[in-house]
């Protein structure tokens, strides 16, 4: 895609990859970063109207409803998002790169995911997403459809925020030890996107695969977790029976990266290393917040 002079809509600029991508981006005249407050995706008219106002010429979008539970009691509002939203947006803005979800698989697998591979998504969460993705490809006339899982970022509501405060306030914690899959930081999600779009073709759909290296379950997740960040609490694992929610979540969703390593030249590091990062920046900014708390302290 011709990205040099290109006006770029990066929709759900203050989720966790809008926010990861804004950081790399920065303010330029030529970039367009909305997010619920400025536009609404569910509302085809504003999607149109806005696209056409500012001449955009490339839409990534960065807006999910990702409440998997909540889903499942709003299936409504969940497709307007996941599914109508992302189709009123490749309708329109023509050129999208459109990000999608591991869920979109049933889990029942034993080897990692193809982009090819038989979908059958066993939440409502996961069926408006694969809704989405058949709309894009359908709608729009250049479309990268990049599906990936488990996202988290030193910024948002996330799976490592989480066990980060839950693991200084306990020192015991059950986590699900029989679900599979493959942790991405969005930060390296947000470099990829930006390493694919100057390569892609214009006039071309695709269907990706991203995530860090390596593969983990919840329990491996969050035990790696506290040892990142020193912290002295207790993982022990448990089966997905024991911790009941109103979704259904798939048992083994890695992905599949080979295609998309092979096409953009693209070298992913281990989810390991990339979560060491985050951790850093989390207890950096922590520091930071504190530092300013005294130093204001201090004045008063």
């Amino acid at each position: 895609m011709e990205t040099a002079k290109a006006k770029v809509l990066i929709t759900g600029s203050k989720g966790q990859l809008g926010t990861e991508l804004k950081k790399r981006l920065g303010e330029k005249e030529a970039i367009f970063y909305t997010d619920r407050e400025e536009l609404d995706i569910t509302d085809e008219s504003a999607v149109k109207q806005y696209i056409d106002q500012n001449k955009i010429d490339l839409v990534i979008n960065c807006v999910a409803y990702t409440a998997v539970d909540q889903a499942e009691e709003e299936p409504i509002l969940a497709d307007a998002v996941n599914h109508l939203g992302a189709k009123y947006l490749a309708r329109y803005g023509k050129n999208i790169i459109h990000i999608s979800t591991d869920y979109v698989f049933d889990g029942t697998g034993c080897l990692p995911y193809k982009s090819e591979d038989e979908t059958n998504p066993v939440s409502v969460y996961g069926s408006t997403k694969l809704a989405g993705e058949k709309a894009v490809l359908a709608e729009a006339q250049t479309c990268l459809i990049i599906r990936t899982a488990w996202v988290y970022a030193a910024e948002g509501r996330n799976f490592v925020r989480t066990m980060l405060r839950l693991g200084k306030e306990r020192d015991r914690l059950t986590v699900v030890a029989d679900q599979v899959g493959s942790p991405t930081h969005a930060g390296d999600l947000a470099e990829a996107i930006l390493q694919i779009l100057p390569q892609a073709k214009t006039g071309t759909k695709a269907l990706y695969h991203f995530t860090n290296e390596g593969v983990c379950s919840w329990y491996d997740f969050a035990t790696a977790i506290m040892e990142e960040a020193g912290l002295e609490c207790n993982i022990e694992p448990i089966e997905t029976w024991q911790y009941p929610t109103k979704a259904k979540r798939p048992a083994y969703s890695v992905l599949n990266k080979t295609s998309i390593k092979k096409d953009f030249n693209l070298s992913i590091r281990h989810w390991r290393a990339a979560l060491r990062d985050c951790i850093r920046e989390i207890q950096e900014q922590t520091e930071g917040k504190e530092q300013e708390k005294q130093s204001r302290e201090a004045d008063k």
